[in-house]
């Protein structure tokens, strides 16, 4: 369906007058000059994906079927699902957690801590 300028600024004005006025305020918070109605969708998250080509969904996995997790409850899974999806998106605060998470592993084999017994050797 191409319309031409004209039309779509109509159906737009259209849009937006059968929408409820609670609607209507939110838009207009935002700009009703920025607000396109003929979007596309976004994304779902699960279909976002990294460097490698692989989804969230993929690299999770693969975390959980790589490192023994055994011992390890729900707030270990919810953590490493939250932090891939910060670094995927390129999201500064995860982006910041993982760096440092890098650096203090670096650090402390240089310094020759041994290192938890619950960690595994990196694949």
């Amino acid at each position: 369906m191409d319309l031409s300028e004209k039309e779509k600024d109509s159906l737009k004005k259209a849009i937006f007058d059968s929408m409820a006025p609670r609607r209507q305020k939110h838009i207009m918070k935002k700009g009703y000059e920025r607000w396109d109605p003929f979007a596309g969708p976004k994304d779902p998250l699960d279909m976002r994906m990294d460097r490698s080509r692989r989804t969230m969904n993929d690299l999770v996995r693969e975390f959980f079927q790589t490192w023994d997790i055994s011992d390890h409850g729900h707030d270990y899974r919810k953590g490493a699902m939250e932090l891939c999806l910060g670094i995927i998106n390129e999201d500064e605060r995860y982006l910041g957690m993982f760096d440092f998470a890098c650096w203090y592993r670096q650090l402390l084999d240089r310094e020759g801590f041994e290192k938890q017994k619950d960690t595994p050797d990196i694949p």
